[in-house]
């Protein structure tokens, strides 16, 4: 079974309701479609700092509402561990010198180790790392 795996910009895409990667991530099997804990931390650790820089009031409550809703998305999921496989990949790619973000390097590591396919939008980073398949599911197809 092929494995794909969606980084944090198709995550948001699919939690916006972007039609494109709506209609091709109901195009496949539910066990075929992941993401990573790399994109879980990504997403947390931004609706913690708005949480954290809310006023009081209407923008306190819309924080928590975005907390709960990203926690909600992200217990109905298939969710990838970084493991010592991703690890091996991560280390390789380093010592490639692999110029990519440290978050897109790890996603991406986690990818290879599965041996997945990437879903993003973000070629211009993840085209820089070798042997990585990827898909833009949020493009008319």
């Amino acid at each position: 079974m092929t494995l794909y795996v969606l980084d944090t910009d198709s995550v948001s895409f699919q939690q916006a309701g972007r039609e494109n990667i709506i209609r091709r991530i109901e195009g496949v099997p539910v066990e075929s479609v992941h993401t990573t804990v790399i994109t879980f931390y990504e997403q947390m650790r931004g609706r913690l700092a708005i949480v954290s820089r809310a006023k009081e009031g209407p923008e306190l409550i819309r924080a928590y509402e975005r907390l709960h809703a990203t926690l909600c998305y992200f217990s109905l999921v298939n969710l990838l561990p970084f493991t010592s496989d991703a690890l091996q990949h991560l280390e390789r790619l380093r010592a490639e010198k692999v110029r990519v973000g440290t978050q897109d390097l790890r996603i991406a590591s986690i990818v290879l180790s599965v041996n997945g396919i990437l879903v993003t939008s973000n070629r211009r980073d993840f085209d820089r790392i070798p042997g990585l398949v990827i898909e833009d599911w949020n493009t008319c197809s």
